[in-house]
C-alpha cells in the first residue's frame, strides 16, 4: 500500500509539474501585463476596490474569473470533440494566458487580505514550499539542465546573428 500511495504522489506531481512551470513561467511577467491597465481610469478605480475588500471577499474576488473562464474552456474542449484541435489549442492557449494574469495579479491585490483568513494563512506558506521544492527537484533534473544549455546557445547564437547583420 505504501508503494501504491508513493507511485500515485509522484504521478500526480509529474502532472501537476507542467502546470506549475507555466505558471511560475507566467506569473510575473503576466501580473506585470495586467498592471499597465491600472493605468486606465476604470481599471485603477476597479483595483482600488479589490484593495479594500475583506477577507472572504477577496477570496470570492480571487476564484471568480476562474470559474468565469470555465465554460471558455469547455467551449474549448468542445471545439476539440468536434475536430478543430488548432481553434481548441488557441482558445484554451488564449484562455490559460488571461486567466493567469488576471489570477496573478488579482492575487497581488488581495494577498494581505487573504492572509488575515487563518486556514489561508497556514496553508499557504506549506504550499509555496512544496512547490518550491517541486521546483527546485526539476530544475536539478538532467532534461531541466539539458533544456536550459540549448536555450543558452540557441540565445547565444541569435544575439551573434544580429550582432554580424
Amino acid at each position: 500500500m505504501r508503494i501504491l500511495k508513493q507511485l500515485l504522489g509522484r504521478l500526480g506531481v509529474a502532472l501537476l509539474v507542467p502546470v506549475l512551470l507555466f505558471e511560475e513561467w507566467g506569473w510575473e511577467p503576466l501580473s506585470r501585463g495586467a498592471a499597465r491597465l491600472a493605468r486606465l481610469p476604470v481599471w485603477a478605480r476597479i483595483e482600488a476596490a479589490v484593495r479594500t475588500l475583506p477577507p472572504w471577499g477577496a477570496v470570492l474576488a480571487f476564484f471568480l474569473p476562474a470559474l468565469m473562464l470555465l465554460p471558455v474552456k469547455l467551449f474549448g474542449l468542445f471545439l476539440l470533440g468536434e475536430g478543430h484541435a488548432m481553434s481548441a489549442l488557441l482558445l484554451l492557449l488564449a484562455a490559460k494566458l488571461v486567466g493567469t494574469a488576471i489570477l496573478a495579479r488579482l492575487f497581488q491585490l488581495v494577498e494581505p487580505a487573504l492572509m488575515q483568513l487563518p486556514w489561508f494563512a497556514r496553508f499557504y506558506p506549506r504550499w509555496k514550499t512544496w512547490k518550491d521544492a517541486v521546483f527546485e527537484r526539476v530544475r536539478l533534473s538532467a532534461p531541466w539542465r539539458a533544456a536550459r544549455r540549448l536555450k543558452n546557445g540557441v540565445r547565444r547564437w541569435w544575439r551573434a546573428a544580429r550582432r554580424t547583420s
